[in-house]
């Protein structure tokens, strides 16, 4: 008789979350942290030098103190999981960048539709996007080099035994060794949409062969509608981001190293599969506004030519 608890027994190993955090030096610190304090050192030493002639020795130490007390809160404070004085810096940038973006500028960096209003009113700024072109096989073009997306979905490890856990966290971390190229995963929430699915359920109920079937189905036609009317559901994307290493050359090198992720996530239970030009253009705009529903119709290529019949009106 084989006791299924001790079959599930494994060694567990704990591993801190902050794997990439820096180093520290000294009393705590890391390099930045002890170069931002050398620094005002140098400088309460410069003022107490120039200034100790002129100004009493104790309106000098007093404002040592408040400075070094800012100092010593910019070095080891932390906001929104960043040090402070790399927060300060990001919001420095954030208030002197331009708001408002667009994606048709001209040379000057204002677009041709917009019109240069009279005093000082902030004027759109060109949008600088890292992509250049999809192409049909869904490579992306990402400066100098390529990027391919692979869609997959998650794995629930509450519903396995210890065991399955172990296996699958060691095939995920063996794929993750594996990776010899930047790779991205990102995950997001997007809201379903549940009425049209509702909608189509209802249609279907009335070709239903069977009086139970067609009940079954307007029955969870109108808890789907209920569910869509009453609450916000979400469903989780991950996409998986494979491109190229600095300097690789290849012209399908990211495409391949897309379809090499597949078959590693696929024997992990994983569905996975590598976008084509059509899908990664589609992925792209629902991580760009994710809650607005999809265009009806898609999207038009990058090379095509889109007409109007007569009878159609542009407005």
């Amino acid at each position: 008789m084989i006791n299924n608890d001790a079959v599930d027994v494994i060694d567990r190993a704990r591993m801190p979350a902050d794997v990439d955090a820096p180093d520290k030096v000294a009393y705590g610190l890391t390099w930045r942290q002890l170069a931002i304090l050398a620094v005002a050192g140098m400088l309460f030493y410069g003022a107490w030098k120039g200034l100790g002639s002129m100004v009493p020795p104790q309106a000098i130490v007093f404002a040592g103190v408040v400075f070094g007390g800012v100092v010593f809160g910019l070095v080891v404070g932390r906001r929104d999981g960043l040090a402070m004085d790399v927060w300060l810096l990001h919001a420095i940038r954030h208030s002197r960048g331009p708001k408002a973006l667009s994606s048709s500028g001209s040379a000057a960096g204002v677009p041709e539709w917009v019109q240069t209003p009279k005093g000082r009113a902030p004027l759109p700024a060109p949008l600088r996007l890292p992509a250049d072109a999809i192409d049909d096989d869904g490579e992306i073009s990402v400066g100098g080099g390529r990027a391919a997306i692979v869609a997959a979905t998650n794995i629930n490890l509450t519903l396995r035994t210890a065991s399955e856990q172990a296996a699958l966290i060691e095939g995920f971390g063996r794929w993750l060794n594996s990776l010899s190229a930047p790779t991205q995963v990102v995950v997001s929430a997007q809201p379903v949409d549940l009425a049209s699915h509702a909608r189509a359920v209802a249609d279907a109920a009335r070709t239903q062969p069977h009086p139970a079937l067609e009940a079954a189905c307007a029955d969870h036609a109108a808890f789907l509608a209920d569910l869509a009317e009453h609450r916000d559901p979400l469903r989780r994307q991950v996409l998986v981001v494979t491109r190229t290493a600095p300097g690789e050359q290849g012209s399908h090198t990211a495409r391949r190293r897309a379809d090499d992720s597949v078959r590693a996530l696929s024997g992990l239970g994983v569905t996975a599969r590598a976008l084509d030009g059509a899908a990664a253009t589609a992925a792209l705009v629902a991580a760009a506004d994710p809650y607005r529903p999809p265009r009806p119709g898609g999207l038009a290529a990058p090379d095509a030519v889109i007409t109007a019949t007569a009878n159609s009106r542009i407005s």
